[in-house]
C-alpha cells in the first residue's frame, strides 16, 4: 500500500464521548437486551432508545437553558457526546467554556438531522396553516454543528455538518482529519448525531421491508444471522476530540498511550436503486483499500473489523464478499455493536468507531447470543489495530482504521 500522508504527523483522539441504548458508558456492554418495545399502528416494533439516566442527562441539558429548550433532539444528543468528548480531552469541564476553545473547529455528520422537530413543525403547519419563525433555524442540517461549536466555547473555528446517509459521522471524520493535516485548525469535535426514532421515520423502515421480526428482549438486531432481515432503529451520538500531534511525541518513555486515527478511506459506486448496493461490495472495497492506503499498513496489520453490517442479509453478504475481496479467506475478527444499540443512521459510523477503541482498550467484547459470523468474546492474541466500515443509501461507504500507540 502506499501512503500519500506524512507518517511524521498523526491524528490523536485525546478524548471521546457517546450515548446510546447503553447510556453513556460501556461499562455493562452485552449484559441484558437495551431494547424496548414501540407502538406504531398494528406494528410493535424493537427500539435502541436511550435508557433512563441517559435519558435524564438529555432533559437536564435540555432544562439547562433557554436556548436548548428549543433544539431538537438530534443536536441535543451530540451536544450531549460532545461535552463529554471535551471533558475527557482535558479542553474544558462540562459544559464550560474556555480561552484555548475558541478557535475549536467542529464537525458532526447526521443522516436527517433535526428530525423530530422539522415532523412537529410540518404538522403544526398542516394544523394551523403557519409555523413559527424559529422553523427554518432549527430544522437546517448546520445547526446541528453549529450549536455543538456554541457549547463547546467556539468563537472562531469552523463547524461543518454532513450528511452522506448511514455514513455521514465518517464524512466528518475525514473532513476534520484533512482539515488538521492541512494546518487549517489545531482542534476538532467530530462525530455524529441522530434521533430517529419518530413514527414517521419508523413508518419509512418498516416501509423497506428490512425491520426485525423479533421482541425487544430477544436482542432483535442480529448482525450476520442471514435471513430473516433484523434492522432494529436506534437513536444515539458519539464525538472525538481530535489533535494533529508529530509522530516523535509518541515514542518519548513517559506518554500515555493515545488512540491514533490513522485513516479515513471513502468508497463510491454508482448503482441503480439507491437503496442497494452491489453484491460484492464494490463501495466497501474501495473505502477499504483508500483507508489501508492512508494509513500505510498492509492487511496483516488488520486485526478486527467493526462490520457496517446492520442485520440486513443482501447488506450483511454484501460488506463480507467485500471484505473476501480485499483480504482474502483468511478474514480478521468479526464485530459489530448494533446488535447491542440498533443502527443509529448518521450516527452509527462514530458508535462503530467508539466501540473499536473500546475494544482495543479493554481487549474484550461480549458474545451475541444468537448464531452469527461474529468473532467470541476474547482473541487468542492482542488486538492492535481494527478497521471500521460504514455505508450508506445511494452508493457511499467509507472505512476508518484506529490503533492504540
Amino acid at each position: 500500500m502506499t501512503n500519500s500522508i506524512s507518517p511524521q504527523e498523526l491524528i490523536v483522539i485525546r478524548g471521546r464521548g457517546r450515548v446510546s441504548a447503553l447510556g453513556q458508558s460501556l461499562a455493562a456492554i452485552g449484559t441484558a437486551s437495551p431494547f424496548t418495545t414501540r407502538q406504531l399502528g398494528q406494528y410493535s416494533l424493537p427500539v435502541a432508545a436511550l435508557p433512563a439516566v441517559a435519558e435524564e442527562a438529555l432533559q437536564e441539558l435540555r432544562r439547562s437553558s433557554p436556548s436548548y429548550r428549543q433544539l431538537d433532539r438530534t443536536v441535543l444528543l451530540g451536544l450531549l457526546a460532545a461535552r463529554q468528548a471535551t471533558a475527557a480531552a482535558g479542553w474544558t469541564s462540562p459544559g464550560e467554556t474556555s480561552p484555548t476553545n475558541n478557535q475549536l473547529a467542529v464537525s458532526m455528520g447526521s443522516s436527517r438531522g433535526a428530525t423530530g422537530r422539522l415532523e412537529e413543525f410540518h404538522t403544526e403547519f398542516l394544523r394551523e396553516g403557519s409555523v413559527p419563525v424559529a422553523a427554518s433555524p432549527l430544522t437546517t442540517l448546520g445547526n446541528v454543528a453549529s450549536w455543538v461549536a456554541y457549547d463547546a466555547g467556539s468563537t472562531g473555528g469552523a463547524n461543518l455538518s454532513h450528511s452522506s446517509t448511514c455514513s455521514s459521522a465518517f464524512q466528518a471524520l475525514g473532513n476534520a482529519t484533512a482539515w488538521l493535516r492541512a494546518g487549517m485548525a489545531t482542534r476538532f469535535l467530530a462525530g455524529g448525531t441522530e434521533a430517529p426514532l419518530t413514527d414517521f421515520t419508523l413508518a419509512q423502515m418498516q416501509a423497506i421491508g428490512i425491520y426485525s421480526p423479533f421482541a425487544a428482549a430477544d436482542f432483535p438486531c442480529r448482525p450476520g444471522a442471514g435471513k430473516p432481515s433484523t434492522f432494529v432503529l436506534g437513536e444515539g451520538a458519539a464525538v472525538f476530540a481530535l489533535e494533529k500531534v508529530s509522530a516523535a511525541s509518541l515514542t518519548k518513555p513517559d506518554h500515555e498511550p493515545v488512540a491514533v486515527l490513522e485513516g479515513v478511506g471513502f468508497g463510491f459506486e454508482a448503482i441503480g436503486s439507491k437503496t442497494g448496493l452491489s453484491a460484492d461490495g464494490q463501495h466497501f472495497q474501495l473505502a477499504m483499500r483508500n483507508a489501508l492506503g492512508q494509513s500505510g499498513r498492509e492487511l496483516v496489520d488488520i486485526d478486527a473489523v467493526v462490520l457496517h453490517s446492520p442485520g440486513t442479509p443482501a447488506g450483511d453478504a454484501a460488506e463480507r464478499a467485500a471484505l473476501r475481496v480485499v483480504f482474502g479467506d483468511e478474514l480478521p475478527l468479526l464485530l459489530s455493536n448494533k446488535w447491542l444499540i440498533g443502527h443509529t443512521l448518521g450516527a452509527s459510523a462514530a458508535l462503530s468507531l467508539d466501540f473499536a477503541l473500546h475494544v482495543l482498550e479493554t481487549q474484550h467484547w461480549p458474545t451475541p447470543p444468537f448464531p452469527t459470523d461474529l468473532a467470541p468474546a476474547q482473541s487468542a492474541r492482542p488486538l492492535r489495530r481494527i478497521l471500521v466500515n460504514a455505508a450508506g443509501f445511494g452508493g457511499n461507504a467509507a472505512s476508518a482504521i484506529v490503533s492504540l500507540q
